[in-house]
């Protein structure tokens, strides 16, 4: 029965997803027929269609799928590990890191086209250094590292105010489009650099699927039954903040998607993380797809992250009560 009802759900959010890829590509401000779409798509019929769907509604489309497949298994990657349901993708600094790197370009105006790649680099370093940080032998602390990543992102955080105040008006538009998160103009290009970071950390982090399930036993278990805590921790640590630097690169600072999503796949799957994972994939790039298509829905474009923010922020407090009566019934 239990079986029966994950293909149902299975079932369901690939129809959902095939739904919202057609709409996707035929939505906008000019509206595309599926023959149209299919004649693009062959490269046929009139040239603006052509140029519409193939070099700004699919690029930006895989774009969406990308990233949101990178922060739903980031999300759950990281929550596996630390076993705290209210670990997020950025809970490493991983945001701070990135966004301190696109402010301090864009106040100076150097490199712009390099922002994606300086972003990616960026999160990747902060999170090398909480990761020195926490660790105290051949181990890691959980505890430090989470204290680590806060401390870093407060310090960057103040960083990144001091230099908005201090970047003219143009620019500091230019910083906030990136700091609230946006696929707005995404092509190729964006693609191109960071698809295969994002596809190798996406397989890498299925294959951790089995270690997942054994740190959800608590450390002494889980190492009696063989599992290293070092090079679990580092090699699911390592995985997650490649998908959320990769996503970064590409959309920017992108909230609550790698947060609510875990949680809704293990609502609807069970805990297994041989199911979380690759589910936890397929419902982000669905959330941030649907999002991104009511970003632009309407007759102005929104950031994709102001509506992930707006449709976050109710259930992460939800989850926050939830979580609060729960240990209150424990006591």
């Amino acid at each position: 029965m239990f079986r029966e009802k994950n293909r149902l759900n299975a079932a369901v959010l690939l129809v959902f997803i095939a739904l919202i890829i057609v709409l996707s590509l035929s939505r906008g401000s000019v509206e595309l027929s599926s023959h149209e779409i299919i004649k693009a798509f062959l490269r046929e019929g009139d040239l603006t269609n052509q140029i519409i769907f193939w070099e700004l509604r699919l690029p930006r489309l895989i774009a969406s799928l990308l990233v949101g497949s990178a922060l739903g298994m980031s999300g759950a990657l990281l929550q596996g590990m630390l076993r705290n349901g209210l670990a997020s993708p950025y809970l490493l600094g991983i945001s701070a890191g990135s966004g301190l790197v696109i402010v301090l370009l864009i106040s100076m105006g150097l490199w712009l086209s390099w922002i994606p790649i300086a972003a990616w680099i960026g999160a990747i370093i902060t999170t090398l250094i909480v990761y020195l940080l926490a660790k105290s032998g051949t181990s890691i602390s959980v505890e430090r590292l989470i204290l680590a990543g806060v401390a870093l992102s407060s310090l960057f955080g103040s960083i990144q105010s001091m230099l908005l105040l201090q970047t003219e008006d143009g620019r500091v538009q230019a910083a906030l489009t990136w700091l609230i998160g946006s696929l707005n103009s995404r092509g190729w290009s964006e693609i191109k650099l960071a698809g295969p970071p994002i596809i190798f950390a996406l397989v890498v982090g299925l294959l951790l699927s089995r270690q997942l399930n054994l740190l959800g036993l608590g450390d002494e278990l889980s190492v009696g039954l063989g599992n290293s805590l070092f090079r679990s921790r580092c090699l699911i640590g390592a995985s997650a903040t490649l998908l959320a630097a990769s996503s970064v690169s590409v959309g920017g600072l992108i909230g609550f998607v790698g947060l609510i999503v875990p949680h809704a796949v293990r609502f609807l799957f069970g805990t297994d993380y041989k199911v979380v994972l690759p589910f936890s994939a397929l419902l982000g790039a669905l959330t941030l797809s649907s999002a991104d298509l009511i970003a632009r829905s309407g007759t102005i474009e929104l950031p994709v992250g102001i509506i992930t923010s707006l449709l976050g922020a109710p259930i992460f407090i939800v989850l926050l009560y939830k979580r609060q009566q729960s240990l209150s019934s424990l006591r």
